[in-house]
């Protein structure tokens, strides 16, 4: 008899679930936390011992899907194929905000992929609907705002250059400029804002 061995020794598991052969087996492992597939390594096992935690004789079917992880069953019987959005960006259909996908599953209902597009969209259940009344009022808003600021320049320069007429030292120039900002502030004060934002403001002097 040979007293060298060129095989390799496999281990067998019995029905009742311990080893019954000393060798090698091929395994699968999960990440105990999250139960997703990790890879296959080859694991020497003992007579009378087990597995590993964590660690399975029969191997998972690869599907090639980016969107799909390999998970471990609760109650250990199966491999499934999950939903996988990890690394993706959600958005919140409470708020919309934004977040990075750090976990298996599918999606809740306060998440979606779908990306809003302007900051008056709401969640329908399906779909981002745009809010067009509060956009609406929002963008008169703005115009309000704009409208209220240029009418608070043009009543400090015609303050001003109406001051250098009244006193009797104004340039021709100072005269001509009352007259535009005069104008101006016409024009501007018949701007309607509610056409925001389709607005043409007058042509500042």
């Amino acid at each position: 008899m040979n007293k060298y061995n060129l095989e390799i020794n496999h281990g067998e598991i019995g029905k009742d679930g311990f080893v019954s052969n000393t060798g090698w087996l091929k395994t699968y492992y999960i990440n105990e936390t999250t139960r997703e597939y990790i890879g296959a390594t080859m694991e020497h096992v003992t007579i009378g011992g087990g597995l590993p935690a964590g660690a399975y004789l029969d191997s998972p079917e690869l599907t090639g899907k980016p969107d799909i992880a390999i998970v471990r069953s609760d109650d250990e019987q199966m491999w499934l194929h999950v939903t996988d959005y990890r690394g993706k960006t959600a958005y919140s259909t409470e708020n919309r905000q934004s977040i990075e996908i750090d976990f298996i599953g599918d999606l809740p209902d306060t998440l979606t992929l779908l990306e809003p597009k302007t900051e008056f969209d709401k969640w329908n259940g399906k779909k981002w609907v745009t809010d067009t009344a509060a956009q609406k009022a929002a963008l008169v808003a703005d115009a309000d705002n704009e409208k209220a600021q240029r009418l608070d320049e043009a009543n400090n320069m015609i303050t001003y250059l109406q001051d250098s007429v009244d006193v009797g030292i104004a340039t021709d120039d100072e005269i001509n400029a009352l007259t535009q900002w005069k104008t101006y502030r016409v024009y501007l004060n018949r701007v309607d804002t509610s056409t925001a934002p389709d607005i043409e403001w007058p042509e500042k002097p």
